[in-house]
This record gives structure tokens, sequence and C-alpha cells, in this order.
């Protein structure tokens, strides 16, 4: 999934990188994640960043290596990430690692509350290299980060 174009005014997209088995969002433990479709997701996303006037480049894959090569090229592309890793946040020292190279700011946002759930997901490898984490609140968090990395974008240190 692709989302806008940069704009004209040269603002960087902001990437919404999503993680494994995301793409069942909506079908996959709905009593855990919601009913939501990734897409939907997607279609709330870059309607929101364009109320401020950005783009999104929205993307998910199944695979490490891709969500890597990705927050690489966000290095250069974006004006920030948001990154929901799902099961990949508890266990990729090499996602931790390309997030921080990534110089740009990264909103790690779940879907569910890890810290409510088995123990294994209350540890996050992503947030130790995060300017932020949204969790806990639906698909509505997606919008809370991007709300957050257009204040930052907008902002003249941004």
């Amino acid at each position: 999934m692709s989302g806008l174009a940069e704009p004209s005014s040269g603002t960087k997209p902001i990437y919404v990188l999503n993680g494994p088995n995301l793409n069942l969002l909506g079908e996959r433990e709905p009593e855990v994640y919601g009913r939501t479709t990734l897409a939907q997701i997607g279609e709330r996303v870059s309607a929101r960043a364009g109320t401020f006037g950005l783009s999104v480049e929205f993307r998910q894959s199944n695979s490490e290596a891709e969500l890597i090569g990705w927050l690489q090229e966000a290095r250069h592309e974006s004006c920030g990430v948001v990154l929901n890793a799902a099961g990949l946040t508890h266990t990729s020292v090499a996602l931790l690692d390309a997030a921080r190279a990534l110089g740009r700011p990264l909103i790690e946002v779940h879907l569910s509350n890890p810290y409510a759930r088995e123990e294994y997901r209350r540890h996050s490898f992503v947030s130790e290299a995060a300017t932020g984490v949204i969790c806990g609140f639906g698909a509505q968090g997606y919008l809370f980060a991007i709300d957050h990395l257009a204040q930052l974008a907008k902002s003249p240190n941004g």
C-alpha cells in the first residue's frame, strides 16, 4: 500500500510502517485488535495527514528485512515515521538498530495495550529508539501519532 505523493510545499511524507500479520486486521483476533482493517486505517491516516497539508507513505510487510529497508529509506525520504512493528517489536534487535539510525522522529504504535497482555509482549526493542509510544487506543492511536508528527513537521525546528 502506498499513500499520496509528496505535497508541493516540499515537506516530505510521513512513513507509516506496519509489521507482520497486520494485513489480517479486522479478521485476526478482533477481540484484541478490533474490526478495523489495515486499508481503513490507511485511509484515515492519509485523510488526517491531509488536514495538515502532509502526505503519507503507508506500507505493510510480513518481512523484517523489508521493514528495515523502509526505515533506512525513511532516513532521507520522510519527515518522520509511525511504526507498528507488531510481533517484531519484542524480538528484533535489527529493527532497533535501523530505528536508531533513522535520524527522524519515530512514534511506536500498538493497537492493543501490550502491558495488559502476555509477559513477553511487555518489552519493546523499538521503544529504545522511539520518540514516543502510543498503545491501547486501537486504530485511533495511528491518528494520535500523525497529529504529533504533523506538529513536529510544521514547527520551525521540526
